[in-house]
């Protein structure tokens, strides 16, 4: 629901920085972290490191307990190769000593085994249709197979039992978080009064805000010296064609890229903060007119052509694309699981599809929704209204598409795109927009606060200094 999970996708693959979220070039999906109309500042979800990077294991310790549950010097092991990993990605050579960043893991550990353990004592679970369908968004944001990843992972050391682990862990962690910290957050119109104060009067002014277009080349691993001279060589036919006059970049996208954005949004990556692009990308779009073309540039993942198509500094866009959907709700509750409410829209969706069934009357007559009564439909809503996982399978339709079951923190839904279009935001609208983004901020410092009093209130007992 939030701007920042738009997927950059494979073009994530060039900065294990990105978000902060990424290991072995994976992109993580955001979190189900807030109500529809309601946007979340989750989390973000991370990958184990791979095991070469973890160095030789020696024979493994207790470094702490937290409430009776022990921290071992191999886990803090791991997690310190992922953090050096991701610190050599965005500082090189710069970075704390590790003594230093070891204790920083610790501590950042004992605080997930406390969240983890108040969440099993509340009773928040995942489902394996939740986790299923997150490990696949995870293949499908990095343009691969569920096969695929889980062969990127081996080859990283990773199990896909381990990962699938870590991944409910962290999906427990987002459940508990939205239930004790997001539905308590709310902003005031003087919240909201004030940040426009502050845009005004230039206090942030270095938020700086773009909008890239994106065209990808993809650059297979151990790809041979003339595969990448083919592939460069595509990349600068792509790049040539985007700076001809009259082009249109979106056909440029649709012709050429290989990333997901490509093919569905006109190569557009969204209007976002700069620190939420890779480096690369904010360093080579430096100092370009709007409407200016970089490229080809070279990273990892292989080669992009960039375009800036909007900057903003501490403002906000006065165009946007919305989306007019409608959607039907399924609760899970003791009698009906989330397995089964997706399945029960799998069937809605198979009679939709076959002109037996009217999705307005099945919403009308099935959905938990305040939007039944309009046989689910939720009107037009500009980026942002909605929790991640709906947000993105919207990205993904085209209008009279209908989605697969997907489950968010309101339970299971069938989403239909009915319409898209480019629209002049209202005052209201524009309003909206800054109410997210200060619900955001408010989110971030909540859920800082709520983790620091929980790790206040466990019991932590240090051993052994970790090694």
């Amino acid at each position: 629901m939030n701007h920042r999970v738009s997927a950059l996708a494979l073009a994530c693959l060039t900065s294990l920085a990105c978000g902060g979220a990424f290991a072995q070039g994976l992109r993580m999906p955001g979190s189900a972290g807030a109500g529809i109309g309601r946007p979340a500042a989750a989390p973000a979800l991370s990958l184990p490191a791979p095991a070469a990077a973890q160095g030789p294991q020696s024979a493994d310790f207790i470094v702490a307990v937290v409430n009776s549950e022990p921290v071992t010097n191999n886990e803090v092991r791991a997690r310190l190769a992922r953090a050096e990993q991701q610190l050599a990605q965005q500082q090189g050579g710069n970075r704390p000593p590790r003594e230093l960043l070891a204790r920083e893991v610790l501590e950042r550990l004992i605080i997930e085994k406390a969240q983890m353990q108040l969440a099993k004592e509340s009773g928040v679970k995942v489902e394996d249709f939740a986790l299923n369908q997150a490990e696949q968004n995870i293949a499908q944001q990095n343009g691969m197979t569920l096969d695929d990843m889980h062969r990127r992972l081996a080859r990283d050391g990773t199990s896909k039992e381990r990962f699938r682990e870590e991944l409910r862990s962290q999906l427990l962690i987002q459940r508990l978080r939205e239930r004790d910290v997001d539905a308590k957050v709310k902003v005031s119109d003087q919240d909201i009064d004030q940040f426009l104060r502050e845009q005004q009067s230039g206090a942030d002014a270095s938020a700086m805000e773009i909008n890239l277009g994106h065209v990808l080349i993809l650059v297979p691993e151990n790809a041979t010296p003339t595969q990448v001279a083919q592939l460069q060589a595509r990349a600068q036919s792509a790049a040539d064609k985007a700076r001809a006059a009259g082009s249109d970049f979106a056909a440029v996208a649709a012709e050429f890229s290989d990333a997901p954005e490509g093919k569905r949004a006109g190569g557009l990556l969204g209007l976002r903060p700069a620190d939420r692009y890779p480096d690369l990308f904010v360093n080579s779009v430096q100092g370009l007119p709007v409407g200016g073309i970089v490229g080809p540039v070279r990273s990892p993942a292989g080669f992009h052509i960039l375009k800036v198509v909007e900057r903003n500094v501490a403002g906000l866009p006065s165009t946007v694309v919305q989306n007019h959907a409608r959607h039907i709700l399924l609760r899970p509750s003791a009698q009906l699981t989330e397995a089964a409410a997706a399945a029960r829209l799998s069937d809605y969706r198979r009679r939709i599809l076959a002109g037996q069934a009217d999705f307005a009357t099945l919403a009308r007559d099935n959905s938990v929704d305040g939007s039944a009564k309009q046989g689910g439909d939720l009107g037009w809503a500009s980026p942002g209204r909605y929790v991640p996982e709906f947000e993105q399978a919207l990205s993904t339709l085209k209008p009279g598409d209908i989605s697969e079951p997907l489950v968010s923190r309101f339970g299971v839904h069938l989403i239909q795109l009915m319409e898209r279009r480019e629209a002049k935001l209202t005052q209201r609208e524009q309003r909206d927009m800054v109410r997210d983004a200060v619900r955001e901020k408010k989110l971030e410092e909540a859920y800082a606060t709520w983790a620091q009093e929980l790790r206040g209130r466990a019991y932590v007992e240090y051993r052994e200094p970790p090694q």
